[in-house]
């Protein structure tokens, strides 16, 4: 593999064209969403999967409202201080929404809430718990922030028994810096999916990663052996699409990956023992293909009555 120049960017290639939202099951939930006040990483982060996704039986919920503490340089979700404010009704109004829209994978993640003192942990561990009391065969995972790397925050979230605890590195370690908030950092990152495996070796554990920023290629190969050093199941890439013209103005697309270059970076994780892969151009950290793979994992696991002790590092 040798690392190359990026191309000059012009238009977006076909590849990454999608059509527009437009089933009915796509505007009936909705509607049912902006009733009840809740906030899906679907609709906030503009996700291209959006219609495909609510219409195949998972969806992800963003917890603790829609102003972020941190202002990574990729993301839509609006930055402020939200003061401590939080709706305690919140996991209740989750659960109703899932039996409504017929879920039998939720993935559940939210946005940074450094004014909380538990950092917004204990939100997440009762919104899961809640799910599970009415719905005990709720395929859950999290999508949480790094929780300042605290292990008491982690805890408080993997016992209340999410099947999959994903937290993103988001790029490579010399461009997260320019990429994500001072305060998300690549190190405390795999720190944090590291404390998860240590609190529970059977836990599933996630990431993804955005191609385009102007990362190399050895440096996308460093970053997956850095995750299977901590223990890391899963991982996903997907291109970087910068949602608004500021976006394009202070985070720019270097380069827009070709298809046969996410194949290849699925071919090394695969290498290194990644339990599962999923990449390509539309690919999202929440992505229904490697839901569907995690499900069946689960659900194998749940007649067998296996316990997964620690994925095999090469």
């Amino acid at each position: 593999m040798e690392d190359q120049q990026a191309p000059k960017i012009t238009k977006r290639p076909d590849w990454l064209k999608v059509r527009v939202p437009s089933s009915k099951n796509y505007h009936d939930i909705r509607g049912m969403l902006k009733d009840l006040n809740l906030v899906t990483v679907c609709q906030e982060a503009l996700c291209p999967n959006i219609d495909e996704c609510w219409g195949g039986g998972t969806a992800t919920f963003m917890l603790m409202g829609d102003t972020c503490t941190r202002a990574c340089r990729f993301c839509a979700v609006k930055t402020g201080n939200p003061k401590g404010e939080l709706d305690l009704e919140e996991p209740r109004k989750v659960g109703h929404a899932i039996s409504q829209m017929k879920l039998d994978y939720v993935v559940l993640t939210s946005v940074d809430r450094d004014d909380l003192d538990d950092l917004g942990s204990g939100h997440f561990a009762e919104t899961i718990a809640t799910i599970k009391k009415h719905n005990p065969k709720m395929i859950v995972e999290c999508l949480t922030p790094d929780f300042g790397s605290e292990k008491e925050f982690i805890k408080k979230v993997i016992e209340a028994g999410p099947e999959v605890f994903a937290h993103n590195i988001e790029t490579v370690e010399r461009l997260t810096p320019t990429v994500r908030d001072r305060r998300s950092q690549y190190r405390p990152s795999l720190e944090t999916l590291r404390l998860a495996k240590e609190i529970k070796p059977s836990q599933y554990t996630k990431t993804s990663i955005m191609l385009g920023l102007g990362e190399k290629d050895g440096e996308i190969i460093q970053s997956l052996h850095d995750l299977r050093e901590v223990g890391c199941d899963v991982v996903t890439f997907g291109q970087y699409l910068a949602p608004t013209a500021r976006h394009k103005k202070f985070l720019p697309i270097v380069e827009y990956v070709k298809p046969e270059k996410f194949e290849m970076f699925k071919e090394e994780a695969e290498k290194l023992g990644f339990m599962y892969v999923a990449s390509g151009p539309l690919v999202r950290s929440s992505y229904k293909a490697g839901e569907y793979f995690m499900k069946g994992v689960i659900e194998k696991d749940r007649r067998t009555d296996k316990i997964l002790k620690t994925y095999p590092i090469q």
